[in-house]
């Protein structure tokens, strides 16, 4: 329960004048502003939109076994290694954004995030210095998972806080638009690579493309991002943690928090990153036919999303939310059967569908979830909650699917998975409060 006088200081803090020069009135976003707060997501989901999309060839370079399996599983291990860093991503930029202010905490982000991104670029694989080639892929996969534990959310915040309250899901939902635009990109870069090279080609040096290129969308963001208000005053000077706060006032929203993103982030790298992996593996598709269907589903995605987000909000955050839930449990099941056996088109229309609902549920969460929190201490409460399902569900996603199909022979574990996780986000979904179109606590 709320104490009166935290309850009483945050309104203070909520309604408070900016103090000028440092915060911005809440009203009309400016493209520069908006353009900032996508570009560090779409670097950062482009990366691991590829990594993901090239897991196979990342096995063969840097994972060699006589068994595919194994160079599999090995491979989307680094993928959820990296995302059980996203927690502690989330509480030091968290803290950071707390403490210091919005747009510092996006832009140290940014920069670790183009380092690392270009550094896989330029890997020795494993035939050239052995077993220090995956020790090397792991390290820096950590240091993006601790990067982009602070970014998406951060973001989220920063358009949340620019936008007008009546305007604010479909503001917020950009941060969503940059996570999907960078895996459409990271998806349709590897596709492209895949079409323009052979598969000897790819596997030899053509994997390195996608990584390097980042380089563009990091001097991007930093050019962006380098300068600009701030949304809320900086807690420079101010005594206790943010994340004690967050503890000690919003520990039933955070757990909330943590069973809304469930499917944030499980559904997203099952539908958008594995599916490529289980079309080939499954349905013996090629890799560029996987590809090239999977970015049709994310073009979708980057329409769908900003639109569900206008819709919840005229109607509600949680009527939209809890659309595309039911539409995720009910329909699952039958897309999943229609993309294991229906050859390309079975896998065109199956992989459309479950993006659809995905695009349903993802397009309002992003508000939601900085709707729940308090202004002092809302980036570690929104980062941490959200990280945490991220790296418990949406890291493990890729290899649990990998699991079900591959050792237990469960060619629609996924999809029961997937149902499962559904489940959970909606009960999280049907006690939230509805606070679409008020004034940020």
């Amino acid at each position: 329960m709320t104490s009166p006088s935290f309850a009483a200081t945050a309104d203070l803090a909520s309604t408070a004048p900016a103090q000028t020069g440092s915060q911005e009135r809440p009203g009309r976003v400016s493209p520069r502003l908006l353009l900032a707060g996508i570009i560090g997501n779409t670097l950062e989901w482009y990366d691991f939109a590829a990594y993901g999309f090239l897991a196979a060839v990342f096995a063969k370079n840097f994972f060699p076994t006589s068994d595919p399996f194994v160079g599999l599983i090995s491979a989307f291990g680094v993928f959820a290694a990296s995302f059980l860093m996203r927690p502690v991503g989330g509480i030091v930029f968290g803290h950071v954004g707390d403490r210091y202010g919005r747009r510092f905490a996006l832009y140290i982000s940014a920069g670790m995030m183009t380092v690392s991104t270009v550094a896989i670029g330029l890997l020795p694989t494993y035939a050239a210095i052995g077993a220090g080639a995956p020790v090397l892929l792991l390290a820096l996969r950590l240091l993006q998972g601790l990067s982009i534990g602070g970014e998406y959310t951060t973001s989220a915040i920063f358009l949340a806080e620019s936008a007008a309250p009546e305007r604010r899901g479909l503001m917020t939902s950009f941060a969503a638009f940059g996570a999907t635009g960078g895996t459409l990109l990271g998806s349709a870069v590897a596709a492209l690579v895949a079409t323009l090279v052979s598969q000897e080609a790819l596997v030899a040096w053509g994997w390195r493309v996608p990584f390097l290129a980042g380089i563009i969308l990091g001097g991007f963001a930093f050019f962006l991002r380098r300068s600009g208000a701030e949304t809320r005053p900086p807690r420079a000077g101010r005594r206790g943690l943010p994340i004690v706060e967050a503890f000690r006032f919003d520990l039933a929203d955070m757990v909330r928090g943590v069973a809304l993103s469930a499917m944030l982030g499980a559904g997203f790298y099952l539908i958008v990153v594995y599916l490529t992996t289980y079309m080939q593996e499954i349905d013996g598709l090629t890799a560029r036919t996987s590809l090239q269907i999977n970015t049709l589903t994310m073009v979708l995605l980057l329409v769908v999303c900003p639109l569900a987000a206008a819709l919840s909000d005229r109607i509600g955050r949680r009527r939209v939310m809890v659309a595309g839930l039911v539409g995720l449990i009910l329909f699952t099941w039958p897309l999943f059967r229609l993309i294991d056996g229906g050859g390309e088109m079975g896998a065109l229309l199956g992989q459309l569908g479950l993006g659809l609902l995905l695009g349903i549920y993802c397009g309002p969460v992003p508000a939601a979830l900085v709707e729940m929190f308090r202004p002092d201490a809302r980036c570690s409460a929104v980062s941490l909650s959200y990280n945490l399902s991220m790296g418990i569900a949406g890291g493990t996603a890729p290899m649990v699917a990998v699991y079900l199909v591959s050792r237990e022979q469960l060619d629609m574990g996924p999809a029961a998975y997937l149902i499962l996780l559904s489940a959970i986000s909606l009960a999280a979904a049907l006690t939230m409060t509805e606070r679409a179109g008020t004034k940020l606590r």
